[in-house]
């Protein structure tokens, strides 16, 4: 007989186990901080501020 080695996790399991580092959030705010997007006549323009 054949063993399985893999548990399925339930979506409420996955879910619990993901913690974002302080590093990771610290840097998408750092980044849309610095994001500006600037729209003149029809073009969208993109910069990062950094």
């Amino acid at each position: 007989m054949r063993k399985l080695y893999t548990k399925k996790l339930s979506k409420k399991d996955q879910l619990k186990d993901l913690e974002a580092r302080k590093e990771t959030v610290q840097f998408l705010l750092n980044y849309s901080k610095a994001l500006r997007v600037v729209k003149c006549r029809g073009f969208t323009f993109d910069a990062i501020l950094n």
